[in-house]
């Protein structure tokens, strides 16, 4: 688990998350290192995933799954252009989060992720 992510530059995330990741492939993650989140990531792209539907870990409230990317046709109005889409899939607790907020996150994520620019700040 990632602690205080909203402290952090993308830099210090990146290197925690790597600094976690080899724990859990070493299988030395602890109990602590694990609880008291509310929100967890979940990528099957590095398998090849396409899709898949994330149970939240309760107490959590949210997790958001992250597949495989790829380059894909996209109509623009006039012509299709290659763009690399990347599907995410969002599954949340109701009683704590109202669906349109959730909508709202993905809006708000997808626009950032879409920017390079925006992802430094």
């Amino acid at each position: 688990m990632i602690r205080d992510v909203e402290q952090k530059g993308l830099l210090e995330l990146a290197k925690e998350l790597g600094e976690v990741s080899e724990k859990a492939r070493a299988k030395k993650l602890k109990t602590n290192d694990i609880q008291g989140g509310c929100f967890s990531i979940s990528s099957l792209g590095g398998i090849g995933g396409t899709a898949f539907t994330p149970l939240v870990n309760a107490p959590e409230v949210a997790i958001l799954g992250v597949t495989r990317s790829r380059m894909m046709p996209v109509w623009n109005g006039k012509e299709f252009l290659p763009r690399l889409m990347l599907p995410m899939d969002l599954t949340y607790d109701h009683r704590v989060i109202d669906g349109a907020q959730a909508a709202r996150f993905m809006v708000d994520l997808c626009e950032i992720l879409s920017d390079m620019r925006r992802m430094s700040l």
